[in-house]
């Protein structure tokens, strides 16, 4: 339904209410309905007022869900475009400081600083042996699953991925990409739904996480991981996706985001 304008049904119950409320007596006991149907006309034309106002033009009852994925498209090219200005602005900043670093001994200096730590900060690219893992949701199908499990049960969370993480590292991860963005020491993992936010942008399962080192201490910690545990359970229980893959030889891309830090604590 549409509203296009309250006005006329604000009229006309007006002039219904006017003419029940105000109208000369004819000798005989006014019924109670006699006031009350003014009134309601009343409260259906504020009603029918507010409606309008609040569609302004539009149907309430209008699918947003195409203008939502629309918006969602449109933000997501404002971030490229904006990745490739930054992109731009970096390459500027860097050609400055080479120049700069090649009349100026401090600037020199602390370039060298950096570039010595630039492969342990993640800012290269690492190829080696390595292990995959892929974790993904439980298909949607509409059989009745063991156990009634809710659809929380059924997706990949927040905690299913930093488990898979925080045991790749104890396993002697070198260096670790999640849906082949790098991570370092300032990443975060999100989840939002069954989605998931790593430096500002948003992917969908299945999640892969690769890291560099020997597979075989990846394993065991994988093996060994009480969160990774629980989550095969789930894989068991539900029919969440869960995958190993071997890699002989894997590039773990640099990381090419923003390094500044908007926060810092001095230890005591």
């Amino acid at each position: 339904m549409e509203y296009t304008s309250g006005g006329a049904s604000w009229r006309g119950a007006l002039r219904t209410a006017a003419s029940g409320l105000f109208s000369r007596p004819t000798g005989r006991r006014r019924s109670p309905w006699s006031i009350g149907v003014p009134l309601i006309a009343i409260a259906a034309g504020l009603l029918f007022t507010t409606s309008a106002t609040t569609a302004n033009g539009t149907s309430l009852r209008e699918d947003r869900r195409p203008q939502l994925a629309q918006l969602i498209e449109d933000r997501r090219e404002r971030v490229e475009e904006s990745d490739q200005r930054r992109a731009a602005l970096l390459t500027e900043v860097e050609a400055e400081t080479e120049a700069l670093a090649g009349s100026d001994a401090p600037i020199a200096e602390q370039r060298s600083r950096g570039e010595a730590s630039r492969e342990a900060a993640g800012f290269t690219a690492l190829r080696g042996t390595g292990l995959t893992v892929e974790l993904d949701d439980a298909p949607r199908r509409g059989e009745t699953r063991p156990g009634n499990p809710s659809n929380d049960d059924l997706v990949v969370h927040q905690s299913d991925v930093q488990a898979v993480v925080n045991a790749l590292w104890a396993g002697g991860a070198e260096a670790m990409s999640i849906m082949n963005v790098r991570v370092i020491s300032t990443s975060a993992v999100r989840c939002v739904g069954n989605t998931l936010l790593l430096h500002g942008r948003v992917y969908s399962p299945p999640f892969k996480i690769t890291a560099i080192g020997d597979p075989v201490k990846l394993h065991s910690a994988l093996q060994a991981s009480d969160g990774v545990r629980l989550f095969r359970d789930a894989v068991d229980h539900f029919g969440l996706g869960y995958r190993e893959t071997v890699e002989g030889s894997v590039t773990v891309p640099a990381y090419d985001g923003s390094s500044a830090l908007s926060e810092v604590e001095v230890p005591k």
